[in-house]
């Protein structure tokens, strides 16, 4: 139930911000409003590829993927994920992020970002909930597997 509720909360999330990013960022100049002036600004972007934008003409590999992502999280979660309530709350962060981004390739053929981060001379690509969600899921359960007993935090063992 715990991992499901996470899944919805940020498919929920990530459709709401990035309807909003569309809609407002659509009618500023450039698609862009600046927060904080060289360091973060809400920027319109739509990224048809992967990561960074890489390999921007393979739409239909990605959303192929995407599903078999959703399809291999919900197949073993089972068997994995629900051992602990690090691996579920991790396990709904990446089953959301995926679903999130895959929407929208499903509804744009390309993903909305919208975050934009630049410290100095270095700019990170946009980015969205959704893509934040799968990296945070992601080192939960890198952290997980390193760090836990039988794939528990040691500070949750006693807490579960």
């Amino acid at each position: 139930m715990l991992t499901a509720i996470i899944a919805l909360a940020v498919i929920a999330a990530d459709q709401v911000t990035k309807w909003a990013a569309i809609d407002m960022l659509s009618a500023e100049p450039g698609g862009k409003i600046v927060v904080i002036e060289r360091f973060f600004a809400f920027t319109l972007v739509y990224n048809p590829g992967a990561a960074f934008g890489i390999l921007p003409r393979f739409n239909h590999l990605f959303v192929i993927l995407s599903i078999l992502t959703v399809a291999a999280l919900l197949f073993f979660f089972r068997s994995f994920f629900a051992g602990t309530r690090t691996s579920r709350v991790a396990a709904g962060l990446i089953l959301g992020g995926a679903v999130g981004n895959l929407i929208d390739r499903f509804r744009f053929r390309q993903v909305v970002d919208f975050f934009d981060f630049q410290f100095g001379e270095y700019h990170w690509p946009a980015f969205n909930i959704a893509d934040s969600a799968i990296c945070v899921g992601v080192a939960l359960l890198i952290a997980a597997v390193l760090f836990g007993k039988a794939g528990r935090f040691p500070a949750t063992v006693s807490g579960e």
